[in-house]
């Protein structure tokens, strides 16, 4: 089981509050994003699951058992970064195998892994290049595919598509949500573009201001904000806001055009 559980969760950096006592149940398998604006404190939730940061108090835990205090090689978690974060010296093989080497793992294992890894994530033919040589796609690439080979319990996305355009982030999104469907870990994905929300999670988890407004489906945050802040940030071009007053309650007919066709079409395929 690896489903991940916050309870609680707070996060000082000196007398800044970056999370306000955050509780949040992602399912076992689920792909979850983190939907928020700039500073809001995703990224903060995320590398604290990592461990690349401290909790100034509650718990998180994966699988039932607490990892505040468990070093983070050890919390059965792999991480892709925004900047790919890849060795520049070495080759795909090594960068993909790197984290198999440190743990002592027999050779022809650790080139089965990586063989495997690099035929899903189509490197084969570039196991032999240096990062310098690759697309940026590709780089992307060769970062899921050193995350794939651990065989981790919970994958943590970075807003990993942000340096690429848009034609690639397109074809990466596809890429990532096949990835997913293959492994059937748990997937925490944080972005602040919900192109990346509504078309790739299971449940997005909107955050502002280091509290969680909605937690619900992609249709159901679209048709059903729970706030106003929910409704004015989901949505391109953004929902008209009208000031009023209800003076009579049973004559309110309430529809919702917000879903186009085009938006269904995109959010079905995707899930297949």
């Amino acid at each position: 089981m690896s489903e991940v559980e916050y309870i609680n969760i707070k996060k000082n950096f000196g007398s800044v509050e970056v999370l306000k006592d955050i509780n949040l149940n992602i399912g076992n398998q689920k792909f979850v994003v983190l939907l928020g604006p700039s500073g809001c404190g995703k990224t903060t939730l995320l590398r604290m699951t990592a461990g690349l940061e401290t909790i100034s108090s509650g718990e998180i835990s994966i699988g039932g058992d607490i990892i505040n205090n468990i070093h983070p090689r050890d919390r059965d978690i792999a991480m892709v970064f925004q900047n790919y974060a890849l060795y520049p010296q070495m080759n795909v093989f090594d960068n993909i195998a790197f984290s198999l080497q440190i743990r002592k793992m027999a050779s022809q294992e650790i080139k089965e892994k990586v063989e495997w890894a690099a035929s899903v994530l189509n490197l084969t033919d570039f196991l032999n290049r240096t990062p310098k040589e690759l697309s940026g796609g590709q780089r992307q690439r060769v970062a899921m595919g050193r995350a794939l080979v651990r065989d981790p319990k919970v994958f943590l996305f970075d807003e990993p598509l942000s340096n690429l355009d848009a034609k690639l982030r397109a074809h990466m999104r596809l890429e990532i949500r096949k990835l997913h469907n293959q492994q059937n870990a748990t997937t925490i994905y944080v972005t602040h573009d919900q192109i990346e929300a509504m078309t790739m999670a299971d449940e997005i988890v909107i955050m502002n201001n280091g509290i969680i407004e909605q937690i619900a489906t992609p249709n159901e945050i679209y048709e059903k904000p729970n706030n106003l802040f929910v409704a004015d940030f989901i949505g391109t071009p953004a929902i008209n806001l009208l000031e009023g007053v209800v003076t009579d309650k049973s004559s309110i007919k309430l529809k919702s055009p917000r879903i186009t066709s085009l938006k269904k079409i995109i959010y079905h395929q995707i899930k297949k």
